[in-house]
C-alpha cells in the first residue's frame, strides 16, 4: 500500500429527499484533501452525492493523489448470502444485482418491495424484517421475531467485533442499516463503473488503484462526537472521522488495512479506536519537564559551558505535537516523520542538453553521419514513435528518450543540413543523458526526520510527488522583559530609565529561528505580577525567554520567585558576558531567565537557549558551525572563564573584535556579524593566530 494524499468519509442515507436545508439523517461528506480539511458537504439525495462523489473522484485523479474513502454501510452480507442470490460467492456480484433491481429517485425507492422479494430465496420467511410502509409488503415482516428457518446469521463477522451494531437484515427503525446497504452498494457499483481504472474496494480487492473504497462506522470515535456537541451528529461524524483517518501515521493506517477479511466485508479501524481517537487530538505531546530536570548535582559552583550544555542535551527533548501539512505550507517547520519520494527523479530517461540522440550502438570513431527522422523530442512533446537503427532525432532539453535513443550529441558539436547531421565520434554510450531515478528513487526516503525544511528541501520534496508532510508544530517562545527601570523605548527622556531592547533583539531571534515568537510584553519589579505573567505564559507557551532579574540582588525577581515557587537552579555558568543565567520550570513550561544586559542576553541566548529550543522543537540537538580563522586582534585572557567577544570578518579573511569589551556597548552587537569564542585557558592572542569564529548565521 502506498501512501494516501487525500481522506473522505460519508454518512449515508436511504431516505427520501430532505429538502435543501441541512438536517440530521441525511447524506454528509466530510473530506480533508491534500492535508487540508474542507467543511462538511450536505447531500438532500442520493443523486446528488453521486454527482459530488463523482467530481472528488476525478478532481483527485486529475491532481494525480491516492483517496481513501469510507461509507458507513456494510460492503457485504453475511456469508452466503451472496452466492444465495448471485449464484457467486463475490460480495461485487451483489453490488451489481442491487444496481439492477433497485429502483431509486430522490423522492422514493422500492427498498422495502426489494427485501420482500430477496426473502423469498430462501427458505421459511428469510432474513429481512421491518416494514417502514402503511401497506403490507409481500414477503416482508414487520417485525425481527416472524422470520423463521431462512438459515443465515443475524450478523458479520464485523459486527460480532463490535457493540452496538445493526443487522443488516433490519429495513428500517432507528440506527437500522438496511435500506443504507441496497442503496449505497448500487451507487457504488455506478461509481466504479464510471471509474473502472481508478477505483477499488477493500478489502475484496488489491490496493492498485488511485481511490479506495473502505467500510467505516463512525460509532468507534463515538465519545469524541458527542463531545464535539454539534447538533447535527452525521455532520460531526464525517469531520471527526476523516480528520482522524488524515491524522494516522502510514503503519497506523496499513495495520488497520491489513486485515485477514472474510467475504463479507470489514470494518476500517476495529481493534485501532484508540489510534482513531489519538489522531484527533492536536498534536501528541510528551510529558511537561519535571521540576528538577535543571537541578545541578550537589558541590558544584561554577560550571564550565561545555558540562552546562551537554547537562542540557541530556535533559532536554522534544515537547511539541505534529501535523500533516501541505508541501506548500510546510516551509520552515521541522519534518516529525521521513517522507518517501513518491516518484523518481528523472521519472524516466531524459536529455540533458539540446542535441541530436541516437543509439550508441550504431556510431564509432571518426567522422560520424546519421540521417534525421522526420519531428523532434521536447520537453513535455515527446516524440510518438521509436528513431530506426542508424538514424537520429532532434531533441531538446529535458525531452524524454524515445525508444532507440540512449545517447545525445550537444547541438555544439553538430553540423545539420536538415536532413543529416554530422559529428566526430566517439562520443560516450549515455553522452549528455540523464538515467529515471538516478537522483532519486521512487520510495527512498529522501530527508530525514529533524530536518527544517527550506526551499531546497520544498524543491526535492515537489519533484518527487511528496504532496504532504508530517512537521512539528512550532515552538511557542515568550519573551517578557522585567524592571521598574524598563520603559518602551521613546516614552520618556528621564535618564532613569532604560528602553526595553531586549525583548524586540529577543522576539527578532526567534522569528528568524522560524519558532513562533509571543509577546509577554513587560512586568515591573513585583513578585505578585511576575508570578501571574508566568501563569499566562506557561498557559501559552513551550519556553520562556525572561530578561532582567536573574542574579541573587534584592530586585532579581525572576530568580527568587523561581526560587521561592517554582524550580529554579542558579547557573552561575562560567562565561564572559553572562555569568548569571537562571534556568527553572515554570507549571512545567522551562524557563529560561537572562541577564538583563543586552549583551550578555543574547549571547546567553545564542549560546544556550538556541540548541534547546532545537531541542524542545524536534529539531534536534543544534551546535553552532564554528571556523578557526587568523585573529586581527591583540587580546590577554585570564583562565577560568569562556569569553565571547563580538567580532566580524575583514575583507582579508582574518576576523577583527569590537574595540570594547563593555557589556553595556550595544553598538557592538549591530557592529559584528558573529562570535569569537575563547576557551577556558589563558591565552595571549596576537595578529595571526588561529581563533575560532561563530558566525550570527550558524546559530539560526
Amino acid at each position: 500500500m502506498s501512501r494516501f494524499d487525500s481522506f473522505a468519509v460519508v454518512d449515508w442515507s436511504s431516505g427520501n429527499d430532505t429538502g435543501p436545508r441541512p438536517k440530521k439523517d441525511a447524506i454528509w461528506i466530510g473530506a480533508v484533501i491534500a492535508g487540508l480539511e474542507q467543511p462538511p458537504v450536505y447531500c438532500r439525495n442520493r443523486k446528488t452525492a453521486f454527482d459530488r462523489l463523482g467530481d472528488l473522484f476525478s478532481q483527485e485523479i486529475a491532481a494525480g493523489r491516492r483517496l481513501l474513502i469510507g461509507f458507513d454501510f456494510p460492503f457485504g452480507y453475511p456469508e452466503g448470502f451472496a452466492k444465495a442470490v448471485t449464484g457467486n460467492a463475490d460480495p461485487l456480484r451483489l453490488w451489481a444485482w442491487f444496481a439492477n433491481h433497485l429502483e431509486d429517485s430522490p423522492t422514493q425507492n422500492n427498498r422495502f418491495a426489494l427485501a420482500g422479494k430477496l426473502n423469498a430465496y430462501f427458505p421459511g420467511t428469510g432474513p429481512f424484517w421491518f416494514n417502514g410502509t402503511d401497506v403490507d409488503v409481500p414477503g416482508l415482516p414487520r417485525k425481527g421475531r416472524a422470520r423463521l428457518g431462512h438459515g443465515m446469521p443475524e450478523h458479520r463477522q464485523a459486527e460480532l467485533r463490535t457493540k452496538g451494531t445493526f443487522s443488516c437484515w433490519q429495513m428500517g427503525g432507528a440506527g437500522a442499516v438496511g435500506g443504507q446497504v441496497m442503496t449505497g452498494l448500487a451507487v457504488l457499483h455506478r461509481l466504479r463503473a464510471s471509474f473502472p481504472d481508478h477505483v477499488s474496494v477493500w478489502p475484496f480487492e488489491p490496493d492498485a488503484k488511485p481511490i479506495r473504497l473502505v467500510e467505516i462506522w463512525p460509532s468507534l470515535i463515538s465519545d469524541v462526537v458527542k463531545s464535539a456537541g454539534d447538533p447535527i451528529k452525521d455532520r460531526a461524524q464525517v469531520q471527526l472521522l476523516s480528520r482522524a483517518l488524515a491524522g494516522l501515521s502510514e503503519d497506523q493506517l496499513r495495520a488497520m488495512l491489513n486485515v485477514d477479511a472474510p467475504k463479507e466485508g470489514w470494518i476500517l479501524g476495529i481493534g485501532h479506536e484508540d489510534a482513531l481517537k489519538e489522531a484527533l487530538m492536536p498534536g501528541l505531546v510528551p510529558p511537561r519537564l519535571k521540576n528538577d530536570c535543571f537541578a545541578l548535582p550537589p558541590g558544584v559552583d561554577w560550571t564550565p559551558v561545555d558540562q552546562a550544555l551537554a547537562r542540557l542535551q541530556d535533559r532536554l527533548s522534544c515537547i511539541v505535537g505534529k501535523e500533516d501539512l501541505a508541501v506548500d505550507q510546510a516551509e520552515g517547520l521541522v519534518l516529525a516523520e521521513a517522507p518517501k519520494a513518491q516518484r523518481a527523479n528523472p521519472p524516466a530517461a531524459n536529455s540533458a542538453v539540446d542535441g541530436y540522440g541516437f543509439q550508441h550502438a550504431q556510431t564509432g570513431s571518426g567522422d560520424q553521419r546519421l540521417p534525421l527522422v522526420n519531428g523532434r523530442a521536447a520537453a513535455g512533446a515527446p516524440f510518438k514513435g521509436a528513431v530506426p537503427q542508424g538514424h537520429a532525432i532532434r531533441i531538446l532539453t529535458g525531452a524524454l528518450l524515445p525508444p532507440g535513443v540512449d545517447t545525445v550529441v550537444l547541438e555544439e558539436d553538430t553540423a545539420t543540413d536538415g536532413q543529416h547531421i554530422a559529428f566526430e565520434g566517439p562520443i560516450k554510450a549515455g553522452a549528455n543523458t540523464r538515467n529515471a531515478g538516478e537522483d532519486v528513487a521512487a520510495g527512498d526516503a529522501i530527508l530525514n526526520v529533524s530536518k527544517r525544511l527550506g526551499p531546497p528541501e520544498i524543491a526535492l520534496l515537489t519533484a518527487t510527488g511528496v504532496t504532504n508532510v508530517a512537521v512539528r508544530k512550532p515552538l511557542r517562545v515568550g519573551v517578557l522583559s522585567t524592571g521598574d527601570e524598563i520603559v518602551p523605548p521613546g516614552s520618556s527622556v528621564d535618564p532613569r530609565f532604560t528602553y526595553d531592547a531586549n525583548r524586540p533583539m529577543l522576539l527578532a531571534l526567534v522569528r528568524d529561528w522560524r519558532m513562533d515568537a509571543v509577546d509577554l510584553g513587560h512586568v515591573n519589579d513585583s513578585r505578585v505580577a511576575l508570578s501571574k505573567a508566568l501563569d499566562d505564559a506557561a498557559n501559552r507557551c513551550d519556553a520562556i525567554l525572561t530578561s532582567g532579574g536573574a542574579s541573587a540582588g534584592d530586585e532579581d525577581h525572576v530568580s527568587a520567585l523561581l526560587g521561592d515557587t517554582g524550580s529554579r537552579a542558579d547557573w552561575r555558568i562560567a562565561l564572559k558576558p553572562g555569568r548569571p543565567l537562571v534556568l527553572g520550570v515554570w507549571n512545567g513550561t522551562p524557563v529560561f531567565g537572562l541577564p538583563g544586559n543586552p549583551v550578555a542576553a543574547l549571547v546567553c541566548t545564542l549560546i544556550f537557549a538556541r540548541p534547546a529550543f532545537a531541542a524542545l522543537g524536534g529539531e534536534g540537538w543544534t551546535t553552532p558551525q564554528g571556523f578557526d580563522v587568523p585573529a586581527a586582534f591583540t587580546k590577554t585572557k585570564k583562565p577560568g572563564r569562556r569569553e565571547y567577544l563580538r567580532a566580524r570578518m575583514t575583507t582579508s579573511g582574518q576576523v577583527e573584535v569590537f574595540n570594547s569589551e563593555g557589556s553595556g556597548r550595544i553598538s557592538g552587537l549591530a557592529w559584528a556579524d558573529g562570535l569569537v569564542e575563547l576557551g577556558n585557558h589563558a591565552a595571549e592572542i596576537k595578529p595571526g593566530d588561529m581563533v575560532r569564529y561563530l558566525p550570527y548565521c550558524s546559530f539560526r
